[in-house]
């Protein structure tokens, strides 16, 4: 086990991670943690969180399923029960579409990824930095109509998070973040 923990720290401290790395899992289990009592399931979340982003190459698209494949692996190879690993996967799986789901603990963990949308304008203008140089391989002729894409889908749907909790909190102020990168303000 400790072993795989070593893994998954190299992993999140690859130089190239600029956002998605400890720090992010460290936020997500603090959105997490304060809303623990309405989790279903903590240890499915738990295995969710921290091989959901474990693997991250900027070059693929199915980052979200080889860190499923990955996260599988070793759970299998711990004798976690398929049903858990299967839940597991699926909430993984979630984080490629972030659409709503059937499952609560899903939604709340989608949520959760997504909560960085909804902080404080300081902090999303450094995310937003941060994702960029996690991108840095393209230049803005390239980078620039994806990331607007990505955030114009954000806008285009009904609401941005899933449940009441996450909506409430960090629904406006995602809005206005989105909106304002969209405007191009970067100070």
């Amino acid at each position: 086990m400790i072993t795989y923990w070593t893994e998954l720290s190299d992993a999140y401290s690859q130089p190239r991670r600029h956002y998605h790395n400890l720090t992010h899992l460290e936020n997500l289990y603090h959105e997490l943690v304060s809303i623990k009592t309405q989790i279903q399931d903590w240890e499915i979340l738990l295995w969710a969180l921290f091989y959901h982003d474990a693997v991250y190459d900027t070059l693929k698209s199915n980052n979200e399923e080889k860190s499923a494949a990955l996260a599988e692996k070793r759970m299998k190879s711990l004798g976690v029960s398929e049903e858990i690993v299967a839940r597991v996967v699926e909430m993984i799986l979630a984080t490629k579409t972030h659409v709503i789901s059937e499952n609560q603990d899903v939604n709340y963990f989608t949520d959760a990824d997504l909560s960085i949308l909804g902080k404080d304008w300081e902090v999303y203008k450094q995310y937003a930095k941060q994702v960029r140089n996690e991108y840095a391989i393209y230049p803005d002729l390239l980078y620039n109509p994806g990331r607007k894409k990505v955030l114009k889908h954000f806008l285009e749907m009904n609401q941005i998070f899933k449940t009441d909790y996450f909506t409430q909190k960090y629904e406006g102020q995602a809005i206005l973040n989105i909106s304002r990168e969209l405007e191009g303000d970067r100070g």
